[in-house]
């Protein structure tokens, strides 16, 4: 199995961690007091773990046991369903192993690509000015989030990536973007891989999240050498 650093092993097994309602043929149901109530069910499938499912005390105790009924996956989902609990699709959840982290921390960045600053304002506002709407909401690239870094073409901006420390953990959520026009070229690799080791350096591990079926943005986390360590599923916020 690949080898993540323990601050992502410890952080996943926190936020499933509680008592258990339910356990049989890899599919685990926990009830954590922590679990905030407007987000009260996440779903967690590992290739190590199986699918793991948590609930808060709240939603719990609305979902009583029915009579002859045995907590599966698919009853769980239902029963959720029928509580009006929507799950948003599932992200892939992508980081570096600590193999490959220790290959990151040794490289340099490419010349045309940098961090960001306030003073790339006008060339990140005609950047997001060439994007679609559906790729900037897609993709979450901001200039005022915690890291920011871009890869040039001339003084074009052309790809950028923005990272923000995430759920209060040692763990920066990660979004990129490449103009259409300019795809194909390297760039979101080379800025991908730039702005972790950023993170790295301050102590922070990278995530990379894409839906299932975003299969440039699997490719991509391939790519930049993130590998796979599961599926997680939380409440659409218009559930």
């Amino acid at each position: 199995m690949p080898s993540f650093s323990p601050e992502i092993a410890d952080f996943w097994s926190a936020s499933f961690a509680g008592d258990v309602l339910a356990s049989a043929d890899r599919f685990t149901v926990t009830v954590n007091p922590d679990l905030d109530d407007d987000s009260p069910a996440m779903v967690l499938h590992t290739a190590e773990n199986g699918v793991r499912a948590v609930l808060s005390p709240t939603l719990a105790a609305a979902l009583p046991p029915m009579a002859g009924e045995m907590l599966t996956e698919a009853t769980l989902r239902q029963r959720l369903r029928n509580a009006g609990i929507v799950l948003n699709g599932a992200d892939n959840l992508f980081y570096f192993t600590e193999a490959d982290t220790a290959v990151l921390l040794r490289e340099t960045s490419s010349d045309h690509v940098r961090a960001l600053t306030p003073e790339d304002a006008a060339a990140f506002a005609l950047f997001q000015g060439s994007a679609s709407e559906e790729d900037l909401d897609a993709a979450y690239v901001e200039l005022d989030h915690w890291l920011v870094y871009g890869a040039f073409d001339g003084d074009r901006l052309v790809c950028a990536a923005s990272m923000y420390p995430w759920q209060e953990r040692q763990i920066a959520d990660l979004g990129v973007l490449t103009l259409a026009s300019d795809r194909g070229r390297d760039h979101a690799r080379k800025v991908v891989r730039a702005i972790s080791r950023a993170a790295h350096e301050r102590g922070y591990q990278p995530q990379y999240r894409c839906q299932l079926d975003n299969h440039a943005s699997v490719a991509l986390a391939g790519a930049a050498g993130l590998t796979l360590f599961g599926q997680w599923e939380a409440p659409s916020e218009e559930g």
